[in-house]
């Protein structure tokens, strides 16, 4: 499987953390740091944080990717490379923000 296809099935060259990271986009940062702040529901993401080079490879990682992704961590604490290898993927609640994305959706197997 590609590499930077991300535990949840996105696409980590799509990312706009990624994006910002190789770029060196502040302004890129600030912007995603604000909207996962308000698709995570939490205030802890800050700029300083949008820094990752991919939730699979090796490098740096974003500080929700790191800290806060319930579905890194599942994967991780399952020895799965990504969502697709799980059976109990089409009913699971850490997968579910994800899955409205069709690229995810088309990766995991949904």
């Amino acid at each position: 499987m590609k590499q930077l296809i991300g535990y949840c099935g996105l696409d980590c060259e799509l990312c706009d953390a990624r994006t910002a990271t190789l770029n060196n986009d502040d302004e890129l940062r600030a912007k995603t740091a604000k909207l996962w702040c308000e698709m995570n529901n939490t205030d802890q993401i800050r700029p300083e944080h949008i820094n990752c080079l991919g939730c699979r490879v090796e490098g740096v990682k974003t500080y929700f990717c790191s800290y806060l992704c319930e579905v890194r961590k599942c994967c991780s604490a399952r020895a799965f490379e990504t969502c697709a290898e799980c059976p109990e993927k089409a009913a699971c609640d850490k997968l579910a923000p994800f899955t409205d994305n069709e690229v995810a959706r088309k990766n995991i197997g949904l």
